[in-house]
């Protein structure tokens, strides 16, 4: 199932993680060519399996699980089996790298931590992915998506300022958690080629939240700690000025980023804009006033009248679309971001590909996501001495 014309071809990855942030970053090594065997519960897996987005399910998985675990190898380890162990340990002595996003204290109470597998393996690049670190009084608190945003101060950067705090519609302090780890281990194995050791990397879902905003919050630092404060109307950037915002138009919506205020005036023919034309202060200070004189002159015309006066001038604009407009677009098609992923069982499922090329070319594994246990016996065969 290794990638054998993969930048990481010949690299074995053990991942002992699950639900996210753990199993993207392997994904993502997988997707360049690395070999990843996912270490699993024989009785009933990643939990991850039963994580519903929706009340979609293939094969009795959720569409989540196929989506971070494809074209992974799954072997059965019972880690209160010393049998089980003790062959877990004879795979990582053979293994490249070990990711896992256990609590902090459980997998020092398994006997896996950092310096227990160095002690089997002094080469390999391990990987620790937490909610908050690895001391501190959150240590304990559940590292879940949701909580991290909530502790990180990430909500209240979206939406309207009178909403109160709005979390992300996705699971993002896992996915950069996953991304960091990733960075984290392509570093180390770059080191260890040239110098031989190994390393041992950490990171966390919040510290991934904390360097996602590390922009505003720099800002935040360096003007005397005032704290965000978001536009009352249509809000996109809680530091940006007017006219940065999504306008709806007669029959869709229209995202306008940074522009001159007098600019838009006159492309877009608003005389009420003439008092800010040139106090760039007040586009900031007025930002929610000037957006609603700018909310109502966009409100009559559409979104294609709008375009086709403000893309000719060069103005950072875009019609918002939803997913069936954005694949039936040939902007998106030519990235070629889709595959459709099997399974020797028939089973069939549609996702997406890594999203990084090599020399022109986007990785490819046709192969879905493996079934709990589905190659603990040819992998016990192979690591057996």
């Amino acid at each position: 199932m290794q990638d054998e014309t993969g930048l990481l071809s010949g690299l074995t990855v053990i991942d002992m993680s699950q639900f996210l942030s753990g199993p993207y970053c392997s994904l993502r090594l997988l997707d360049l060519g690395a070999r990843v065997i996912k270490i699993e519960r024989p009785d009933g897996g990643d939990l991850s399996r039963r994580l519903y987005l929706s009340d979609t399910e293939v094969a009795g998985d959720s569409t989540l699980f196929h989506a971070i675990n494809r074209g992974k190898e799954s072997l059965g380890i019972d880690l209160k089996n010393p049998d089980d162990l003790a062959f877990l340990r004879k795979l990582i002595l053979k293994a490249d790298v070990l990711i896992q996003n256990f609590r902090p204290g459980v997998i020092e109470r398994l006997g896996l931590d950092y310096e227990a597998v160095k002690a089997i393996n002094p080469a390999i690049v391990y990987a620790s992915i937490s909610g908050y670190g690895e001391e501190g009084p959150w240590v304990g608190r559940p590292g879940q998506d949701l909580l991290a945003q909530a502790r990180s101060g990430v909500m209240w950067l979206n939406g309207d300022e009178q909403q109160g705090p709005v979390p992300f519609g996705l699971a993002i302090a896992d996915m950069l958690a996953g991304a960091n780890a990733c960075q984290g281990i392509l570093a180390g194995l770059v080191r260890r080629g040239i110098s031989g050791k190994g390393t041992h990397i950490q990171t966390s879902l919040l510290e991934g939240l904390v360097d996602f905003q590390f922009e505003v919050l720099t800002t935040h630092l360096n003007d005397g700690g005032r704290k965000p404060r978001r536009s009352d109307f249509r809000s996109a950037h809680a530091y940006l000025s007017a006219p940065y915002g999504v306008y709806p138009t007669k029959d869709g919506y229209l995202a306008i980023a940074m522009m001159p205020i007098g600019r838009l005036q006159d492309l877009l023919e608003i005389e009420a804009l003439a008092p800010y034309r040139d106090d760039s202060k007040a586009w900031f200070t007025e930002r929610d006033t000037i957006k609603q004189i700018i909310a109502e002159r966009i409100a009559g015309e559409t979104v294609e009248h709008w375009l086709s006066i403000l893309e000719p001038a060069d103005i950072w604009c875009s019609k918002v679309l939803q997913w069936p407009e954005l694949m039936a677009s040939d902007g998106f098609r030519v990235l070629d971001m889709l595959q459709t992923v099997t399974r020797e069982d028939d089973v069939s499922i549609g996702t997406t590909r890594c999203p990084v090329r090599v020399d022109g070319r986007r990785p490819k594994n046709g192969r879905a996501a493996p079934r709990v246990g589905e190659h603990t016996a040819a992998i016990r065969a192979e690591f057996a001495s």
